[in-house]
């Protein structure tokens, strides 16, 4: 990753939570720690943000803490093209016409751009999800109601009463913090809550995620392998996660990402 990346990443890090460690750093910009240190001391030097023992802090600290886990801005960019691949297979499965939920994330964000040209019954808790389907689409949009999260760009809500059970969907569509024997895992209890009742509303639940999800995990477990209809992922896949999938009698599917357009050019070239 280049420099001025790491940079973007590491500043956008600490402005969501009090401190953010070396290895958090480490795992975002999958760098190393001698790499990561050197990011901060220069942009301490920058006056960018202040180092502190075993990591940084923003000049100035959020008030208000949100979420856990990385923010919108942080995880868009990460495996770009593999989200985008994994999206382009999703809305493959969907029908004109059917009401589906879309639950916020980058992965399911990239979701916007194949549903163009759909005229779909469209349900998200999601403001990019959103936003981008009303300017850029016929899709119908229904926007759940609470609390407006901006570190993650969703909207959350922990009460019963809301609008979400008034919506059925043939197929829900959500992103995850890990995926494991177990589960799909997440890290914040009010995003378990809510996920939760959207889950409660679909027929089948679609699962997005890189291959790198397989790695991760978390102390929430949001459902079990057996509520999941499929999951779409990449190619790095590996074949233990495969095999753990078809034992709980969950269907994969692998999207094929294509080649970076910069690199096919220089490979020609050569």
């Amino acid at each position: 990753m280049h420099e001025k990346e790491r940079h973007r990443i590491i500043l956008s890090a600490v402005q969501e939570k009090p401190v953010v460690t070396v290895p958090e750093l480490v795992e975002l910009t999958d760098s190393s720690e001698a790499t990561i240190r050197r990011d901060i001391a220069a942009l301490h030097v920058q006056k960018k943000l202040r180092r502190v023992r075993g990591g940084a802090e923003a000049l100035n600290p959020p008030q208000f803490v949100g979420l856990a886990g990385r923010p919108f801005s942080v995880n868009e960019g990460l495996h770009a093209r593999q989200k985008q691949a994994i999206a382009r297979e999703a809305v493959a499965l969907c029908q004109d016409g059917e009401p589906i939920i879309i639950n916020g994330g980058t992965t399911t964000f990239q979701m916007v751009h194949f549903l163009v040209n759909r005229r779909m019954q469209v349900f998200t808790n999601s403001f990019p999800i959103a936003e981008h389907l009303l300017k850029h689409s016929k899709n119908t949009v229904t926007l759940s109601g609470g609390t407006i999260y901006r570190e993650q760009n969703i909207i959350l809500s922990p009460f019963d009463n809301d609008v979400t059970r008034n919506f059925y969907a043939r197929r829900m569509f959500m992103g995850a913090q890990g995926l494991g024997p177990l589960g799909l895992m997440e890290g914040d209890p009010l995003l378990i809550q809510a996920e939760q009742k959207l889950i409660d509303q679909a027929d089948e639940l679609i699962v997005l995620v890189d291959s790198s999800k397989f790695h991760r995990r978390s102390s929430l477990i949001l459902c079990g392998l057996k509520r999941i209809s499929t999951v779409i992922t990449d190619a790095g896949i590996e074949d233990r996660h495969a095999k753990m999938l078809e034992d709980a009698g969950v269907n994969l599917v692998v999207a094929e990402t294509k080649p970076d357009a910069a690199r096919a050019n220089a490979s020609s070239i050569a």
